[in-house]
């Protein structure tokens, strides 16, 4: 009896297990719309449109912010060039925090996905 019983609990455990390992085996209907589809086909486009002014913003910003980039390491190339080994600028240090604050945004922007 307590070996039947064992038994059935492991197989019960098994089963469940490998229902919650399994995929669903029916892939999502491409044809049937869902929440995240709108239904209206003016509706898509005007989603696609947006999309696509969202991407076009960010690439011109980023563009903006890499030329900006490229003049704050200019600059600070010529300040480092002007200091020796015993004197330096707090300008320096601050020129270099403002281009990495201004590096980690560009790359948060060029990681950035709009559905």
């Amino acid at each position: 009896m307590l070996r039947s019983l064992t038994v059935f609990i492991l197989l019960l455990a098994l089963g469940a297990f490998a229902q919650s390992r399994r995929q669903n085996p029916f892939p999502p209907d491409p044809t049937r719309p869902d929440e995240t589809r709108p239904a209206d086909p003016a509706e898509a486009r005007m989603e696609r449109d947006r999309v696509k002014k969202m991407n076009e913003q960010r690439q011109d910003q980023i563009k903006h912010d890499t030329d900006e980039l490229l003049k704050l390491a200019t600059e600070l190339k010529q300040q480092v060039d002007k200091t020796n080994e015993h004197l330096l600028s707090l300008d320096v240090v601050k020129k270099a925090e403002q281009i990495e604050k201004l590096a980690k945004s560009v790359k948060d922007k060029m990681k950035a996905e709009y559905p």
